[in-house]
């Protein structure tokens, strides 16, 4: 079986959170164009948002809970000195080492097939972490599945603020919803201002927000632009996974910022 058709077959393998990013544009065109598409969510348009924010020239890049790999092609291929991989699905992370592979990318890319535990050491020490879309499934994917929504919502704190220790700069993003359930929803009104607060407030002593990203539609298009009184209110007609913001990050301790 050629390398093309072991990665197809690899992402073809359902999972619960299968199908769930789209590839960089090369990695398909490599894979036979639509062959490999996946519905994706919004990736390119987040990654263009974060491309303003952050220069990953040179640096040292962890993506935790990486999926199919779209946040850990594309700071590599921006200049990334090194990026290292973090995912517990034996598929993805299989399709991720085999992709790094094709696009020749090993000298850069680390594959960790395991879930990072949010624990002191857990991860190396990066200049800039993407932590985008993990922490609601907290109790669910991973962590003591006995947890109350409440503790919950304090431990996804905890673990935010705990990261100051391993990352400059963090890239995160958060879903309104407990374990992705419609029903949890971890704030009562289920806004972008309430989360903006709750991680405003409960990580000041570790985080400084640089940036806030807010997805909004023209000309039936979506593309990310910085938090402002004109699209701070949820906008329903969106759907909840474009009502969540991206935040940009600095470690307050000061780990290799910049």
């Amino acid at each position: 079986m050629s390398a093309e058709m072991e990665l197809l077959s690899a992402l073809a393998k359902k999972s619960k959170h299968s199908q769930y990013q789209a590839l960089p544009d090369y990695l398909r065109a490599l894979l036979g164009g639509g062959k490999a598409q996946a519905k994706g969510r919004y990736e390119k348009e987040r990654m263009e948002y974060i491309l303003g924010k952050v220069d990953f020239s040179g640096k040292s890049v962890v993506d935790v809970g990486g999926n199919t790999g779209y946040f850990t092609f594309e700071p590599a291929k921006a200049g990334a000195k090194s990026v290292d991989y973090y995912e517990g699905n034996r598929e993805h992370a299989d399709f991720v080492a085999m992709s790094a592979e094709l696009l020749k990318m090993t000298d850069k890319i680390k594959v960790h097939r395991e879930y990072m535990l949010f624990e002191a050491g857990a991860a190396e020490k990066c200049d800039v972490m993407l932590l985008l879309n993990v922490l609601h499934h907290l109790g669910d994917d991973f962590g003591d599945r006995s947890l109350s929504i409440e503790k919950a919502k304090e431990m996804i704190l905890e673990k935010l603020n705990g990261l100051k220790e391993s990352a400059g700069l963090l890239v995160f993003q958060l879903g309104f919803n407990w374990k992705g359930k419609k029903g949890q929803c971890l704030f009562e009104n289920g806004t972008k201002t309430e989360m903006i607060e709750y991680i405003r407030s409960g990580t000041s002593g570790s985080w400084e927000i640089d940036a806030i990203g807010i997805a909004v539609r023209e000309g039936g298009m979506i593309r990310y632009e910085d938090l402002n009184r004109t699209n701070e209110a949820r906008n329903d007609a969106l759907g909840e996974f474009l009502n969540r913001p991206i935040f940009i990050m600095g470690s307050k301790r000061g780990f290799r910022r910049g």
